[in-house]
């Protein structure tokens, strides 16, 4: 009998010292989903020569495969990897379910004045200016290409500054690691690539609102602009860009854990 309190009581301080070091484990950031933005019938902003579709796919392959060879790790996981649409909806579910700790969707920028430049990292929350708002807008109407985008997004309500500043609230963590990557990102686009850096800014896009990880939004240059869009379809310069995007993300990845 007193051999077996012995053994129940063993058991329970192995039980409890593995749920406590558990609890305490180190937090590691294992996965990535990368965004290429638009694709399909949705071709995104138009160029003199090109889609953002096609730019945003390739820079989106480049950054993956950059990833892949240097945090092996890492899980890498795309929303699509060919000319297919997925939804909004569909492209935060994919971060969701997988349970994704940074959700990276890329696009290319667009403007009435041509002479317009340079790169702009997105994170969700109110526009303080009408040129932010007016770009999550342009970014937000694919839904009217989806079935059912009515019922699907009728919780979202871009002009509610209290649904924005409820979101503020109850996501203040990932909305500040969100801006801690978005900054990094633009560091390297100016350092490293030498981009004009427009900043970080905040705007309601409906797939930064969807996900529930640190998620940023990245403009890699203005597709209106006839000097940046020779410049985007230039595969160097692709990797260039995936470059910058790589490091900020590995820089993000050793803050982060080193914090936990």
């Amino acid at each position: 009998m007193k051999n077996n309190i012995i053994l129940v009581n063993v058991i329970l301080l192995v039980f409890l010292t593995f749920n406590y070091l558990n609890g305490f484990s180190k937090y590691k950031f294992d996965v990535i989903v990368i965004d290429a933005g638009h694709g399909g019938k949705d071709p995104g902003a138009v160029g003199k020569i090109s889609y953002e579709k096609n730019i945003a796919l390739k820079i989106s392959l480049h950054l993956g495969r950059i990833l892949n060879e240097n945090l092996p790790d890492v899980k890498v996981i795309y929303t699509r990897k060919d000319d297919s649409y997925p939804t909004l909806n569909k492209r935060a579910q994919i971060a969701n379910s997988k349970n994704a700790d940074l959700f990276i969707s890329i696009h290319c920028d667009s403007f009435t004045k041509p002479s317009v430049r340079g790169t702009s990292t997105f994170i969700m929350g109110l526009s303080k200016s009408n040129a932010n708002f007016n770009v999550a807008k342009r970014e937000n109407s694919v839904i009217e290409l989806e079935e059912n985008y009515e019922e699907v997004y009728k919780d979202y309500d871009p002009n509610s500054t209290e649904s924005i500043m409820l979101l503020n609230l109850t996501q203040k963590s990932k909305i500040e690691n969100s801006a801690l990557l978005a900054g990094l990102i633009q560091e390297q686009f100016s350092k490293r690539v030498g981009l004009h850096d427009r900043g970080v800014k905040q705007a309601p896009f409906l797939v930064l609102w969807m996900t529930t990880m640190p998620s940023v939004l990245i403009e890699t240059g203005f597709i209106s602009n006839r000097e940046e869009e020779i410049k985007l379809n230039n595969n160097t310069h692709q990797v260039h860009i995936a470059s910058a995007i790589f490091r900020a993300i590995r820089d993000y990845k050793n803050y982060v854990e080193s914090i936990n």
